[in-house]
């Protein structure tokens, strides 16, 4: 089978694709041919080993994993002898620690309890889209955010990847949402259900006067300062990733209970079948901007480093 390896840090220039065998699945596991996976900024974190921490989990001089790719979609081939929720032919769809092989590759295999049946729905391309960019929206509302019926919302960064889920998803617990993003954007938000939208060229949310309930941050490009400014007095300011180690720091000393980093986001059965009930009841779908072909793959990550995305970026593996 073809997968995308890399045997040392740099750019997309060092991903190669490459012939390996099949993996054999292990008793709780699943054999997936995958028909699509999707690109996450932490492929390329990974992939360039920034920031320097990151070798820490993958090796400090070369990468312990020569796989990238977290989302899959794709047709269950073989099963582990273990395995109950499964049979050969299911259509899955699910989340691959970022500890082995990867999912941009033709087969891969993963525990049953990471995956879910595919939403009826969607195709594989949509379905691959979800996972990690869902449960990062998911987690950061809720669990960090403690998002509730009736609060105002403001999602920045509301087109990307992260925040075209968060907008969705903020609507769903019915909040009033407002989505930050450019000018080329504001039609795309409002069409996902944002009730206003904010042009960054044009207008600073953190200076116009208004006052949120919840701020979800999907870029953390602005300041712990700039986002106190725009939440009430019980308000909580949550960040998916800030931008630099500066915004960091303030988060980690001067945040307090207000405004801080939402943890990194888990691929859980509970919170997968949470996105797909939602997505099955038209409440949540898929933005994809484009599709790249698996020999496609450093042009795809390429593409994302561009930091203009609007929506998923996706690998089409399989007809």
């Amino acid at each position: 089978m073809k997968a995308i390896l890399f045997t040392q840090y740099g750019s997309p220039d060092v991903l190669q694709l490459k012939e390996i065998e099949i993996p054999t699945p292990k008793d709780n596991e699943v054999l997936v041919k995958v028909h699509a996976a999707s690109v996450n900024p932490a492929d390329w974190h990974t992939m360039r080993a920034e920031p320097f921490l990151a070798r820490l989990a993958n090796g400090l001089f070369k990468p312990r994993h020569p796989g990238l790719g977290a989302d899959l979609a794709g047709r269950v081939e073989a099963v582990g002898k273990n395995v109950t929720q499964f049979k050969v032919g299911d259509e899955v769809f699910g989340e691959l620690a970022l500890d082995g092989l990867g999912s941009f590759a033709e087969y891969v295999c993963n525990h049953e309890d990471d995956l879910a049946l595919k939403p009826s729905n969607m195709t594989f391309e949509q379905a691959a889209a979800v996972p990690l960019a869902a449960f990062t929206a998911l987690q950061g509302l809720r669990d960090k955010g403690q998002i509730k019926s009736g609060q105002k919302v403001l999602i920045n960064g509301a087109s990307g990847g992260v925040g075209t889920f968060a907008v969705q998803i903020a609507k769903a617990f019915g909040t009033e949402v407002t989505g930050v993003c450019s000018t080329r954007n504001l039609e795309l938000v409002r069409s996902i259900g944002a009730d206003f939208v904010i042009d960054y060229t044009k207008e600073d949310f953190t200076r116009n006067g208004k006052k949120y309930d919840l701020i979800f941050d999907a870029v953390g490009n602005r300041s712990v300062p700039d986002l106190k400014r725009a939440l009430t007095p019980e308000g909580i300011g949550s960040v998916a990733g800030f931008t630099n180690l500066t915004r960091l720091f303030q988060a980690m000393f001067f945040g307090g209970k207000q405004v801080g980093l939402m943890e990194t986001a888990k691929s859980n059965k509970k919170d997968l079948l949470f996105i797909k009930d939602l997505i099955e009841s038209g409440k949540l779908t898929s933005v994809i901007d484009k599709t790249f072909l698996l020999s496609e793959t450093p042009e795809a990550i390429r593409y994302l480093e561009t930091g203009h995305a609007r929506g998923k970026v996706i690998i089409k593996i399989q007809n």
